[in-house]
This record gives structure tokens, sequence and C-alpha cells, in this order.
């Protein structure tokens, strides 16, 4: 990532982004400081005006225009991913449909679930209609990450224009033609008004975005990058999403599909480079299987090639800093008596990392503690399945979770401590634009996709109207006192038996 000043005398300051295969120039970016991201968020504020007074049926058909042009560009969009993140067209394409369906599912899901409806306004206030609906909060603010550039941004963007809201997007600085080219083609279907507007830039660029008013941030990234947008949000008290990293793991039970669980846990955990926040990083094995396993995990692992040309399975390690990271990871699990099966220190380049399978690593190691972003996979023989739910959960993270096991699949996956979880299959949960998607503990809150992801962008409205007058009114001064006798001998009638407890509970 290379900073330079625009010769102009404006002194504006732009970026470049690098193709981190070769590290060539792909585009060059302005830096937004905070006086062009309060302005952009001022337009978005003026622009909200426009695009809540639209009904769903309006937003939705827009919503639905813009998929379609997506769609018919999707070689053009593949091609800016690939170029700004370095994943092969194949996975470009594959984050790029799924979020297609997840703006079809927002656009088609918004008005049934956020439009009024009737609740029951209960005994004591049976003459009174209850109505719940949700209204949008005004600007959204949204931080997406690099390694699924289009994909996890477009979980809060399409929810939250669905919403009714406008939003501000500040994509991430290896990734900002992404940003850009979304933007671009959501105002083709929406001239009217900067509906969806981007500002580019680094860190300070996201503070600004925090500190300018909007109404709300959703937020990717790293729990520690997260703490800092917190903070920054803290002063207005502007709420926030927070979708923080993971240390996802793999369950294999003694009656899995053997053939299927290896598939799945190369895929999940080798797939993109291992640069996903849901991606397989720790696989725990039933003893039973465990050999059978590990033979074909390492079959597997061994076709998987990193590098830039078409016949390479996944591509380069995109931010830089993060080959440090993935070669402290496997030295200490190495030097610390862990097996490589495939790959190992070796297997970290200057801009690649080839796929790496590690076994017999302590508990304790950051390879099986930290994220570790990268193409390897820990591997663990475990003398059943309660104990590998308990070294699952031995993280402060929460993010994720895959189960395979043909008898006990549902119940394992409810005992891990996680948002997600898969059975028979990895990372299908992000797939279904039904399901929430977040996590719990450093991998943060919040909720994005789904009913709750569209919840999420809007203030819940109550309005209680009264349809008649009774004889017992309560909300008045002048109440008189058979009124209260009358509310007490109600509420005993109602309420009083509430406490008891039943015979054999008595004790």
């Amino acid at each position: 990532m290379t900073v330079t000043d625009v010769p102009e005398t404006s002194g504006t300051t732009t970026f470049d982004s690098l193709n981190p295969a070769t590290g060539e120039v792909v585009s060059t970016h302005p830096v937004h400081g905070p006086d062009e991201v309060r302005a952009a968020v001022a337009r978005a504020r003026e622009a909200a005006a426009f695009w809540s007074s639209l009904s769903f049926a309006q937003r939705a058909e827009r919503l639905r225009a813009w998929g379609g042009v997506i769609t018919r560009r999707l070689p053009q969009l593949c091609e800016v991913v690939h170029a700004e993140m370095g994943k092969p067209h194949a996975d470009a394409q594959l984050e790029i449909v799924l979020a297609i369906d997840h703006i079809t599912w927002a656009a088609k899901n918004a008005a049934k679930v956020l439009g009024p409806r009737r609740v029951s306004p209960g005994l004591l206030m049976a003459n009174h209609a209850a109505t719940v609906e949700y209204a949008p909060l005004g600007v959204v603010g949204v931080i997406g990450p690099w390694n699924y550039p289009v994909f996890t941004p477009m979980g809060s963007i399409a929810y939250a224009l669905a919403a009714g809201n406008t939003v501000v997007f500040k994509p991430s600085e290896h990734s900002p033609g992404v940003g850009t080219w979304l933007a671009d083609t959501f105002a083709q279907v929406v001239p009217e008004a900067p509906v969806l507007q981007v500002v580019t830039g680094f860190g300070p660029t996201g503070e600004a975005l925090c500190r300018a008013g909007v109404d709300k941030i959703a937020f990717t990234g790293s729990a520690k990058t997260g703490t800092h947008v917190m903070r920054a949000c803290s002063d207005t008290l502007t709420p926030v999403i927070i979708e923080g990293g993971g240390k996802d793991a793999l369950l294999v039970d003694a009656d899995a599909d053997i053939a299927a669980a290896a598939d799945a846990a190369v895929w999940g955990g080798m797939s993109n480079a291992g640069q996903t926040c849901i991606g397989v990083e720790r696989v725990y094995v039933h003893e039973r299987v465990y050999d059978a396993f590990l033979a074909e995990v390492t079959k597997r692992a061994q076709a998987v090639r990193a590098g830039a040309d078409r016949g390479a399975k996944i591509g380069p390690i995109t931010m830089p800093s993060q080959l440090d990271v993935i070669r402290r990871h496997v030295e200490d699990a190495l030097a610390r008596g862990g097996r490589a099966v495939v790959g190992g220190a070796d297997a970290v380049g200057e801009r690649f990392v080839q796929p790496t399978v590690l076994v017999d690593v302590p508990e304790d190691s950051v390879a099986v503690t930290e994220e570790t972003f990268g193409p390897t996979l820990t591997i663990a023989k475990v003398p059943d399945m309660d104990e590998a739910v308990r070294r699952t959960n031995a993280t402060s993270y929460g993010l994720g979770a895959t189960v395979f096991s043909r008898s006990r699949g549902l119940e394992l996956a409810r005992r891990i401590r996680s948002g997600m979880a898969s059975v028979n299959s990895v990372i299908s949960f992000a797939a279904v634009p039904s399901l929430p998607f977040g996590g719990i503990g450093q991998s943060g809150f919040g909720r994005i996709h789904g009913p709750d992801g569209l919840k999420e962008f809007t203030a819940a409205k109550a309005i209680a109207r009264k349809r008649f007058s009774i004889p017992l009114n309560l909300t008045t001064f002048s109440r008189p006192a058979a009124a209260d006798k009358a509310m007490a001998t109600l509420a005993t009638l109602l309420y009083g038996s509430g406490g008891k407890l039943p015979r054999r509970s008595r004790r």
C-alpha cells in the first residue's frame, strides 16, 4: 500500500490499491478526511428523506434492479475482487452470487419483517389496539473487510437499505475499488439521491465515520480494531454491530462420513487462502476414526496449491503483515512438539502460503489459541465428543462451528459456544439468507442477515391506541378507591397462582 499526495494544489492525499499477487497498482483512491466524511454523512442525511419515503415495495424494486446489474456485470466485478485481494475468479464469483441472493432476500422480506403488525394488548389493556413496527434509523455507516469485500459488507448494506436507511460505506484500504464499484452500480438504479456512498482511506477514515453523526455503525474486522470502533462510537452513544474474528472448530464424530468431513475441513480451512473469519482452523477427531480422517485430509490438502496462475486453487495472502502471523503460528507449533504432515514452516513464502496441516500441537500453542487467518489446520485426536466440545469451547472466540456426525450432529452443535454452526456441511449457515449471522465473546455481537439483520438497522416503534372506554380507568388521579380494589382483585385472579410450586417441588 502506497500513499502519495495529488499534484494539484488541493493537497488531497491518495493511496494505491495493490495486487497482492504481483504488487502491481490496481487503482488509486483518495484518502478521505474528517471533513469529507462528515460531508458524505450530511448528504446521506438529506437522501434519507427520499429513500425512507419510498414504500417497501418501491425500495425492493430498486434493490432487485441493483442485483440484476451486479448479475449482468458479474465477470467485471469478479475481476476487481481478483485484482484487489487475489482470490481466484471462481471464489470471487461464489461470494458475489451469495451476496446477490442476500440482496434479493432482504428486498423480498423487509415488508413482512418490519411492517406494522398487531400484538395482543393483554387483559388489563383489552380496550386498546397494540401495534409494533420498525422505523429506519437514518444513516448507517458500514466498515467492511477485505477478505470477502462483496459478501460480508453486503450483509449490512443490503439489509440497511431494505430497512429504509441510507448508507456510507468505508471499504478496506485493500479493496477500495470493490466498494467504489458497488456504489457506482447502485447509483445507476437510484440516481435521484446519494443513498449509498463510499469513503476511502485507512483507519482514521473509519474513525471519522464513527464520529460523523451516523445512527449506527456495522463493523467487520479483528476484535482489536473492534474495540477502537466502539471507543470512537462511545463519545456519541452511536450503537455498533461488531463482527470480529474467530477460531472455529470442526468436530468429527466416530460415525461421521469421513470423506465428507475431510473435504469440509480442507475447503473450510484452505479456501480463500484461509482468510475466512468463519473458516475452519481447529479440528477435533474421535480417536476411532482419527487415522482414516488424517489420511483423507492429507491427500486432499496435498492437491491444493497456492499461486497466481489459473491452475492454483487458492491465491495470495492479501495483507502482507499476516504472513508473519502465519509463520509465527506454524513455527511455534513445530517448536513445541507438533508435526507438519502437509506443508510446514517452509510453506510460508513472500506472497503465498501453501496448505499446512499440523498434528500433535499443544492446546496452549498460539496455532490453537489465536486466529491464524491462513491456509493451516491443527488436527487433534480426542477420546470422545465431550472432550471435543470442551476443547472447542476453551476459547474467547465464539463465531462459527462445524460438526460431522450421523447421530449426534444437532446435539453437539447446540453444545458449542458459538453464534452459528453447520452440521454435516461447512459454513452453510452463511449461505442461508434467513439465518442470522454473528458471534459471541471476542467474536462480537449483533446480527446481520435474516429477520434479525433487518431489525438491527431499525428502531422498534410501539403504539397503543385506545379503542373504547372501560369503567376501570387506572391512568387518572380521579380514579375511585373501588378501582384500586378491583385492580387488586383482578391481579389476584390472573396471577395469584403463579407463585405456587408443584406439590412434588415443595421441599
